[in-house]
């Protein structure tokens, strides 16, 4: 075989591992970008304005959110971590389960409870379609009345009232009847300290909300445990051009340390679909780390083009055999 063809040979040879450098970095690449914002925890779907890996989503809901490595998802508030039961973004609103509260097992066994906080400062908000049932309240220390009768009577302390004749009281949701000689009656807190105070003087309590099975509220609504969250969803210009797939189909972000906006890009040009959508001159922690793996395909393929230059160059050379002017590595 000549020197040309043996070097024509190599030359294929070394072409083709190239191609493979190349093409272990695109993947690479392009798992970096799947894998920068999740989509769900266990069968919860995870979507905008929420996020559980830092910079995805609203910045407004930063941290509110935990995934376990078990796939749970948990709400983090100041009185705690609470299971998250499900998300809905057509009518939003976050339902939870409060482990400490009553439950239908429970019956007239009463365990230690504490009592549920959200953040006023968030765009969290306790939806008006919980109502909250007490039990073996101390009647020297809370109204316990029946609120029609006692509203008409005594209408200045109405709002004051736990009501004794509660239609959730004389219809346990799922257990009519695991309530033997305790007392019920139901009262919705205002404000985080007024529930602090019925927990002093009541055994325990538990959260019933409304949930809706038709369009024509409130007489297609069925009472269910658990705590009932509404939240906000932040609209922008941007986030809207970000996430128009004509344009790509980008996730909603924000940097980290600034809390600036970042459209988050799974495919395409990540550099240039960025820097169009969000004018910033540094692409941040989440679509810096994209870019790096992106230039660094770049770079390979530089490389890749040089370094066959410089073999075709050195026409001596016997395939197969390294030398310091051949070798790979």
């Amino acid at each position: 075989m000549s020197n040309s063809q043996s070097s024509s040979s190599c030359s294929c040879r070394l072409c083709f591992l190239f191609i493979l450098l190349i093409i272990q970095l695109l993947n690479l690449t392009t798992t970096a970008q799947a894998s920068l914002c999740r989509t769900a925890c266990g069968d919860i779907p995870i979507k905008y304005p929420f996020g559980i890996d830092d910079g995805c989503g609203s910045p407004y809901y930063r941290h509110m959110l935990v995934c376990s490595d078990y796939g749970k998802l948990e709400l983090r508030t100041p009185s705690g971590r609470y299971p998250v039961h499900s998300i809905s973004y057509s009518d939003p609103h976050i339902l939870l389960n409060d482990p400490f509260m009553w439950h239908c097992q429970d019956g007239d066994n009463f365990r230690a409870t504490r009592p549920f906080s959200l953040d006023t400062s968030t765009h969290f908000s306790l939806s008006p379609q919980n109502d909250y049932l007490f039990f073996n309240c101390s009647e020297s220390n809370v109204i316990v009345e029946p609120k029609p009768i006692f509203c008409e009577r005594f209408p200045e302390r109405c709002d004051s009232s736990c009501d004794s004749s509660s239609y959730l009281c004389r219809h346990l949701p799922d257990c009519a009847s695991a309530l033997h000689g305790s007392s019920c009656c139901a009262y919705y807190p205002k404000a985080t300290e007024s529930l602090r105070l019925m927990l002093k003087y009541c055994a325990s309590y538990t959260s019933v909300y409304w949930r809706n099975i038709g369009n024509n509220p409130p007489y297609d609504q069925v009472p269910e445990y658990g705590i009932r969250i509404d939240f906000d969803i932040p609209v922008t210009t941007r986030c809207l051009q970000c996430q128009d797939m004509t344009k790509g189909g980008g996730t909603c972000g924000f940097d980290p340390e600034t809390q600036n906006f970042l459209c988050l890009c799974g495919k395409g040009n990540v550099t240039t679909y960025y820097h169009t959508l969000s004018k910033h001159s540094n692409a941040g922690v989440i679509a810096g780390t994209v870019s790096g793996v992106s230039a660094a395909g770049v770079v390979a393929i530089g490389a890749g083009v040089w370094y066959l230059k410089k073999v075709r160059a050195k026409a001596p050379v016997t395939c197969g055999v390294q030398s310091n002017d051949n070798r790979l590595f």
